[in-house]
Protein backbone atom coordinates (compact mmCIF):
# COMPACT_ATOMS: atom_id res chain seq x y z
CA UNK A 1 0.00 0.00 0.00
CA UNK A 2 1.25 3.50 -0.86
CA UNK A 3 0.01 6.94 0.18
CA UNK A 4 1.18 10.19 -1.39
CA UNK A 5 1.33 13.54 0.37
CA UNK A 6 1.90 17.05 -0.99
CA UNK A 7 4.41 19.09 1.05
CA UNK A 8 6.15 22.44 1.04
CA UNK A 9 9.63 20.90 1.46
CA UNK A 10 12.00 22.64 -0.95
CA UNK A 11 15.46 21.41 0.01
CA UNK A 12 17.33 18.23 0.81
CA UNK A 13 18.23 19.32 4.33
CA UNK A 14 14.58 19.68 5.37
CA UNK A 15 13.66 16.47 3.55
CA UNK A 16 16.39 14.59 5.42
CA UNK A 17 15.17 15.98 8.76
CA UNK A 18 11.60 14.90 8.03
CA UNK A 19 12.66 11.46 6.80
CA UNK A 20 14.84 10.90 9.87
CA UNK A 21 11.98 11.74 12.25
CA UNK A 22 9.39 9.68 10.36
CA UNK A 23 11.69 6.67 10.12
CA UNK A 24 12.53 6.84 13.83
CA UNK A 25 8.91 7.12 14.91
CA UNK A 26 7.27 4.89 12.30
CA UNK A 27 9.79 2.16 11.43
CA UNK A 28 7.18 -0.11 9.78
CA UNK A 29 6.88 2.30 6.84
CA UNK A 30 9.27 3.31 4.05
CA UNK A 31 9.45 7.00 3.14
CA UNK A 32 10.92 9.03 0.29
CA UNK A 33 10.63 12.52 -1.16
CA UNK A 34 10.42 13.63 -4.77
CA UNK A 35 11.55 17.24 -4.55
CA UNK A 36 11.62 17.59 -8.34
CA UNK A 37 7.85 17.06 -8.52
CA UNK A 38 5.90 20.33 -8.46
CA UNK A 39 4.01 19.11 -5.37
CA UNK A 40 7.25 18.02 -3.60
CA UNK A 41 5.66 14.73 -2.73
CA UNK A 42 6.31 12.43 0.17
CA UNK A 43 5.64 8.77 -0.63
CA UNK A 44 4.87 6.36 2.16
CA UNK A 45 4.87 2.61 1.59
CA UNK A 46 3.83 -0.27 3.79
CA UNK A 47 3.83 -3.93 2.82
CA UNK A 48 2.10 -5.24 5.93
CA UNK A 49 -0.12 -2.69 7.62
CA UNK A 50 -2.57 0.07 6.81
CA UNK A 51 -0.90 3.46 6.60
CA UNK A 52 -1.94 5.79 9.42
CA UNK A 53 -2.16 9.10 7.53
CA UNK A 54 -3.11 11.14 10.59
CA UNK A 55 0.00 10.05 12.46
CA UNK A 56 2.23 10.92 9.53
CA UNK A 57 0.71 14.36 9.01
CA UNK A 58 0.91 15.06 12.75
CA UNK A 59 4.62 14.24 12.92
CA UNK A 60 5.43 16.31 9.84
CA UNK A 61 3.40 19.29 11.06
CA UNK A 62 5.32 19.15 14.38
CA UNK A 63 8.41 19.89 12.25
CA UNK A 64 6.71 23.02 10.87
CA UNK A 65 6.25 21.51 7.42
CA UNK A 66 3.00 21.75 5.49
CA UNK A 67 1.60 18.40 4.41
CA UNK A 68 -1.64 17.34 2.74
CA UNK A 69 -2.86 13.91 1.72
CA UNK A 70 -3.04 13.75 -2.05
CA UNK A 71 -6.65 12.77 -2.78
CA UNK A 72 -7.06 9.43 -4.54
CA UNK A 73 -3.44 8.50 -3.80
CA UNK A 74 -4.20 5.05 -2.38
CA UNK A 75 -2.32 2.43 -4.38
CA UNK A 76 -2.05 -1.27 -3.58
CA UNK A 77 1.60 -2.35 -3.30
CA UNK A 78 2.47 -5.30 -5.49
Amino acid sequence: MVEIFKTNVTNKKTAARVLKELTARLPAYRFNFDLEDCDRILRVQSNCITIECGGITGIVKELNVEIFLWEDSFIEAR
